[in-house]
């Protein structure tokens, strides 16, 4: 594995394991869960598809377009 892309699923990780109460016992699921969302973030980039762990662009530019479809 590319070691950058090993560090940034470590890190993440490490992000879910202390959001869950540092629990111990759940390395294996932190580290799949992690290596899911880094892998699908890098794979969609590469597809130059956004990224789907963003948050969602504001609602004014889908009113403009709505309003746009409207009128023409």
């Amino acid at each position: 594995m590319e070691q950058s892309l090993e560090i940034r699923i470590r890190e993440r990780a490490y992000e879910m394991w202390t959001a869950h109460g540092c629990v111990h016992g759940q390395a294996e699921q932190h580290w799949l869960a992690a290596e899911r969302e880094v892998l699908a973030t890098s794979t969609a980039a590469l597809a130059g598809k956004p990224n789907l762990n963003k948050k969602p662009r504001s609602s004014a530019r889908s009113k403009a377009a709505r309003t746009l479809a409207r009128a023409g």
